[in-house]
């Protein structure tokens, strides 16, 4: 199955890839800036927005389908469950990735008897009781949480609904299955293996993924690279995005 990705912009190709019950229409507040140096691709995972979804539902096969539409030589960007995606894509087909960006993202959502800087399963239990009940309301409450603190917060969250209400809303299954992954990953004994440059954004006060879990990546990452936004959440790309196309673009290095 082919996944509908949206391609913007010249240069140095960069895949992003979005989080649970969301579309890669959430990442649309970064074009403007970005697609003057990066071509885009803004893919939209299997089950949400316009990508059909897939049967069985789990972190491998959300990495091959990623892989099939993978431009050559790609960066690739991952926030929250596509940072997990990223990190297996990188582990599985490590010749197809320059760097990685991974964006409020940790090998581990939930915490365990030796992992306490994750969430308590219950969080993931809540927040699916609410999309179930009314995915439309619950996301878009989302999004503006994660956008309260931006430099100009009112016209951020206008542009944000806008680009998301354009895409169906996410295949429940996709929902569903989805949550299963960020309850089931658990991808601590392979981040060693993560041997791309990996650059690191995460929010300070970011509650679903403990800023803690990034400076454990940073001790355990071959090639790590670690930016904490302060004052931002879970989404530093909607509340922080000077900053966060700043650290992006040093990381990256795009052609002048």
């Amino acid at each position: 199955m082919s996944l509908h990705v949206e391609i913007i912009g010249e240069g140095q190709p960069l895949v992003l890839l979005h989080g649970w019950g969301s579309h890669g229409g959430i990442f649309h507040s970064l074009v403007k800036k970005m697609s003057k140096n990066f071509t885009l691709h803004l893919v939209d995972l299997p089950g949400a927005g316009l990508s059909r979804p897939i049967d069985p539902y789990h972190l491998y096969s959300l990495a091959e389908h990623v892989a099939d539409i993978l431009p050559a030589h790609a960066d690739v960007l991952g926030w929250s469950l596509g940072g997990q995606v990223a990190m297996r894509l990188a582990l599985d087909r490590p010749d197809m990735i320059r760097r990685l960006v991974l964006v409020g993202a940790t090998p581990c959502f939930v915490n365990k008897p030796d992992w306490e800087i994750g969430v308590p399963p219950r969080v993931f239990d809540d927040f699916a009781r609410d999309v179930n009940l009314d995915y439309q309301k619950t996301m878009l409450q989302n999004i503006t949480l994660q956008c309260m603190n931006a430099k100009d917060a009112r016209k951020t969250i206008k542009i944000i609904r806008e680009k998301f209400l354009e895409r169906p809303a996410a295949n429940t299954q996709a929902i569903r299955h989805g949550l299963q992954v960020l309850l089931d990953t658990d991808l601590r004994d392979e981040v060693g293996n993560l041997r791309k440059p990996t650059l690191l954004i995460h929010g300070d006060r970011d509650n679903l993924a403990p800023v803690q879990a990034a400076h454990w990546m940073m001790q355990h990452l071959p090639v790590g690279f670690l930016r904490v936004m302060s004052g931002s959440a879970h989404a530093p790309f909607l509340s922080h995005q000077e900053q966060f196309i700043e650290a992006l673009e040093q990381f990256l290095e795009p052609a002048k």
